[in-house]
């Protein structure tokens, strides 16, 4: 049967009544029909909070697993970005001496890292999301949103980490947090809406080919050289900027630098392009992933 789950909340009742073997009767029985769905499925968004305490329990037991007996532990999410910056300080801050203007170079860089961290780590975890939990998804109803969303939030714990490394370098450079920086959580949750809405896509298609995979990693590294993390956007002519806000990523890191530092002009127009094309992302996401799961089960 398919995996559909677009009519859950369609429920036909039969009242049954059977005659015991002592001539009683018993209790009526409810029984909840199940069928799959019929083109374009409805969101269903209410069952992503019946089903919370299993978000939470998946988004946990992926932290405690992606760390389980290793040395220095949740460390790596710090090591990681730390380990870039500086690569990318020698390599175009001193031999090719990239400016960043007003902000110190490596304050520069990693505060582009840190946002792109999320997404550059979100993104596989949550293409692979659904092929890793192949036993329940065959087994079990419940949300298959619930899965890459599990996997994106594993990943919100590192960002913190890198970002408090982030704060605890900034005064060595002599910066602190601008009054903008109030604005970061708007940024957090757009990086999160981009990371998950690429995602979901994503990991629909990864069910119908493996393939994905391959083409995800060289995606990655495209989109890293395409977004201003170890060169400021402003590298790029003013009249090609809205279309270099098409990279929802733009918007992510060169707002969270901004918001962070209060340095230079606040992004506009990119901004809101780049904050545009994630939301489409986003819900284009969430109803393709809708409409192809009721062949997860069948296919996976």
């Amino acid at each position: 049967m398919d995996d559909g789950d677009a009519v859950v909340g369609v429920e036909e009742r039969a009242q049954a009544r059977e005659r015991s073997p002592g001539g009683g009767t018993a209790a009526d029985t409810a029984l909840t029909v199940i069928r799959p769905s019929r083109g374009w499925a409805p969101l269903n968004l209410r069952d992503l909070w019946t089903y919370r305490e299993l978000l939470y329990f998946l988004t946990w037991r992926d932290i405690k697993v992606r760390y389980k007996q290793t040395v220095v532990g949740a460390g790596w999410a710090v090591l990681q970005p730390l380990a870039m910056t500086l690569v990318f300080v020698v390599v175009f801050g001193i031999l090719a001496r990239v400016s960043s203007g007003e902000i110190p170079y490596p304050i520069f860089v990693l505060s582009g890292l840190v946002p792109w961290q999320l997404f550059a780590m979100g993104l596989p975890r949550a293409t692979i999301s659904l092929v890793q939990h192949e036993g329940v998804i065959t087994k079990i109803y419940f949300p298959r949103l619930i899965l890459p969303i599990s996997a994106v939030l594993g990943t919100v714990l590192d960002f913190v980490f890198a970002f408090l490394v982030l704060l605890v370098m900034m005064p060595f450079f002599g910066m602190l947090p601008a009054k903008t920086a109030l604005l970061l959580p708007l940024f957090a949750l757009l990086a999160v809406a981009t990371v998950l809405g690429v995602g979901l896509w994503m990991s629909a298609v990864n069910v119908q080919y493996r393939d994905v995979g391959y083409v995800l990693t060289f995606l990655t590294q495209l989109w890293f050289f395409v977004t201003p993390i170890f060169y400021p956007s402003t590298r790029v002519p003013e009249r090609f900027r809205p279309l270099y806000g098409l990279n929802p990523m733009v918007g992510v890191v060169e707002g969270f630098r901004w918001a962070l530092l209060g340095k230079g002009q606040a992004p506009g127009l990119m901004l809101w392009v780049s904050a545009a094309i994630a939301t489409l992302i986003f819900i284009g996401g969430l109803f393709y992933f809708r409409r192809m799961e009721k062949t997860f089960a069948d296919v996976v």
